[in-house]
């Protein structure tokens, strides 16, 4: 970077004519934004036809990348400095009009078109996109276990935005730090060697964290800066060597494979992004630096042409406008995917809305001078945030009001009402809890943290009832026996037991070695904390009686079948059980619940007079056999079994409702209100199988 210079002419030494940094308009990189934007498009419209289609976001951050690095080096040429202000006046004109606009329109539509129980998440999202950490949201919720099964939110694709935005408040930090220094070339040289530090740093970030913690990996920055660093890094390199013509344009075809391969070959089960985003990232920073490399059977003929420029130019507000479509439509046909009918007119009306808004929003704003004082760009910043702030209070403010239904014993007497003619819902009853507060229905050992996370491996127990109570029990399991600690502490209440609760998430009570949950790798942390709960119980505890449950759709590592799978975990129970029983300790083993429909809270606020429509049927609910009951036949060990399948089902159904009570927060877990109203039942089969203890 020269010191002072106002110099027009480019440099023909670091800019040979035909290269991407000399040519002002990249007409390829137009094209490549819409081969990215399209392979998201089709990813999210139908997995099975792109199922890695989600690399082109990683294109996208490529071509940022090289765009952004391109006009700072620009700027720092032409007059030996960059102005950050500029810079950041720049970034709110070009990405904020159109993204307030869409988000604005999307919290509209949701409150309209979204099930109730989605509008506390997404108006918590929307204030995330809006302030540009929807990223960090969501990595945050990737590693909360009770959000396992919460919906996309509409606004959930503003992740991507999030990491650039977070990206740009650096980088342009490494031109102003570099033009104090001396001569141009040393400036050059420490810039070049800063972007390629940052570029090592991040994707050696991005791998370990790949391999060890994949699902927030996904969205960190700093897991995901080095794919932008990489097009800045082409780009400060891009002028200094230019390939024979041939090269050049066997090297845009390899790109563009490259990328075609990955959207085709990769899946939801890739890991990533880790070593195998370096494919896309590759293929997008060959087909840059391919630059001008043939006529109209080359990689630049391709992207060149009319209709992919014009692809280009709206891909931005198609990115923007997409996502919301995808799940409005969602939403409205009460599906898991769309139809190809659905898919078709989603994605057209997806295309209308991004050229609506490029005619509509973005070019007034470019063409008008709109924007472009420092002034105006800070006013517009806030008041796009607080109007967005205010749409989300909206949605937030129609939540609190939904959720508002009073727990009445008279009227919600739950499994009470198995046997009479209205099992489900009495007409005109509100369901407790209300379906949108069905997530924050859960036992108290959430509340006092005393459930074990995935990664944990020490004991924190929880520990209920009086200091001298006559006996002491114990819970383990994993969150399906968490679920169970309501009724059990009511039951503790009649019997005077002490009981303390050893669980942990997704591990359930077995030496088999499980597989994780989502990690596709060994749950080493759950044989350790199994260890850990078998040594505590046969040592100094010794409970009175081990109350056990797990979930039976939980997975043996290794695993080549689903009858091995079922018998490894049975043979796994069996080894832990036996000492508890040579202990001393009577062991229940509570067969686990049944299953239900995905995010079955959504289903009955849709059908608030027929929840019915949202169960199962009894043999679908218990589909998958619990490894307890095979392991309390095998097992020589005094064991009983504890059956109460009856309270869930009725007429060979399994409603989501019962006596106006929400059985489930999710497909899987019960509520802690319908836990606590079977504690009468839970009792009565306790005292059957082991009398009193």
């Amino acid at each position: 970077m020269a010191t002072q210079t106002r110099n027009d002419a480019p440099d023909r030494t670091l800019n040979p004519a035909g290269t991407p940094s000399q040519r002002r308009f990249l007409p390829e990189v137009q094209g490549l934004r819409a081969v990215a934007v399209g392979l998201v498009l089709v990813y999210h419209l139908d997995h099975d036809l792109l199922p890695g289609g989600y690399v082109g976001v990683d294109v996208f951050f490529v071509i940022s990348g090289f765009l952004i690095t391109s006009l700072l080096l620009r700027e720092a040429r032409r007059y030996g400095r960059v102005s950050l202000a500029g810079f950041y006046v720049r970034r709110i004109r070009r990405i904020l009009p159109a993204a307030s606009a869409v988000l604005v329109a999307t919290g509209a539509g949701a409150l309209w078109l979204l099930p109730e129980p989605r509008l506390a998440e997404t108006a918590r999202e929307l204030a995330a996109a809006g302030l540009y950490v929807e990223n960090l949201a969501l990595a945050d919720r990737s590693v909360d276990y009770l959000a396992a099964e919460s919906a996309p939110s509409p606004v959930q694709h503003f992740w991507s935005l999030a990491v650039e935005e977070q990206f740009y408040l650096v980088w342009p930090l490494l031109f102003a730090a570099c033009a104090a220094l001396g001569a141009r070339w040393v400036r050059l040289r420490v810039l070049g060697a800063a972007m390629a530090g940052v570029l090592a740093v991040s994707l050696t970030c991005s791998v370990a964290a790949t391999f060890t913690d994949p699902a927030p990996a996904y969205f960190l920055p700093q897991t995901r800066v080095w794919e932008l660093a990489a097009g800045g890094v082409l780009a400060s390199a891009s002028g200094r060597w230019v390939g024979p013509p041939a090269a050049r344009w066997c090297l845009g075809w390899a790109g563009l494979g490259a990328i075609g391969w990955a959207a085709l070959s990769y899946s939801d089960e890739t890991p990533f992004p880790g070593v195998a985003a370096v494919v896309p990232v590759a293929g997008a920073v060959a087909v840059i630096a391919a630059g001008e490399n043939g006529g109209r059977w080359s990689s630049f003929g391709l992207l060149s042409n009319a209709a992919a420029r014009w692809g280009g130019d709206v891909s931005y507000a198609l990115y923007l406008w997409h996502w919301p479509v995808v799940v409005f439509t969602l939403a409205l046909t009460g599906g898991e995917a769309l139809s190809p009918m659905w898919a078709v007119l989603a994605g057209a009306a997806s295309v209308v809305l991004a050229w609506l808004t490029k005619a509509v929003v973005e070019d007034p704003v470019q063409r008008r001078g709109w924007l472009r004082s420092g002034r105006r760009a800070g006013v517009f910043a806030v008041v796009a945030a607080l109007v967005v702030a205010s749409v989300g209070g909206g949605l937030y403010a129609r939540y609190e009001w939904l959720r508002s239904v009073r727990f009445d014993p008279a009227v919600h007497v739950g499994p009470r009402a198995l046997g009479t003619p209205e099992p489900t819902a009495s007409s005109g009853a509100p369901v407790y809890p209300s379906p949108v507060a069905a997530d924050d229905d859960l036992p108290e050992v959430y509340r006092d943290e005393c459930q074990a996370a995935k990664d944990e491996t020490g004991l924190a127990p929880c520990v209920y009832g009086s200091d001298d109570a006559d006996t002491a029990v114990a819970v383990v399991g994993d969150s399906h026996a968490t679920h169970w600690v309501p009724a059990l502490r009511r039951v503790a209440q009649e019997r005077d037991w002490r009981v303390h609760v050893y669980t942990k998430a997704s591990c359930g009570f077995t030496s088999a070695r499980l597989e994780l949950p989502g990690a596709g790798r060994p749950y080493d942390e759950c044989e350790r904390y199994n260890r850990a709960v078998l040594d505590e119980l046969t040592g100094d505890l010794r409970p009175a009686l081990v109350f056990t449950s797990s979930s039976a759709l939980a997975t043996k590592d290794g695993a080549s079948s689903e009858a091995g799978d079922r018998a490894g975990i049975a043979a796994g129970m069996i080894r832990l059980w036996e000492p508890l029983d040579a202990a001393g300790s009577d062991v229940v083993a509570i067969r686990d619940t049944p299953t239900t429909r995905i995010r079955p809270s959504e289903c009955v606020s849709r059908y608030p007079e027929e929840p019915e429509r949202c169960g199962r049927t009894r043999d679908e609910a218990f589909a998958a056999e619990d490894p307890q009951l095979i392991a309390a036949r095998e097992t020589d060990a005094d064991v009983a079994v504890v059956d109460l399948s009856d309270e869930f089902c009725t007429g060979g159904s399994c409603p989501p409702v019962i006596g106006n009570v929400l059985v489930y927060r999710d497909s899987h877990h019960i509520t802690a209100t319908y836990s606590r109203l079977l504690a009468p039942d839970l009792q009565a089969a306790v005292q059957e199988a082991v009398g009193d203890r």
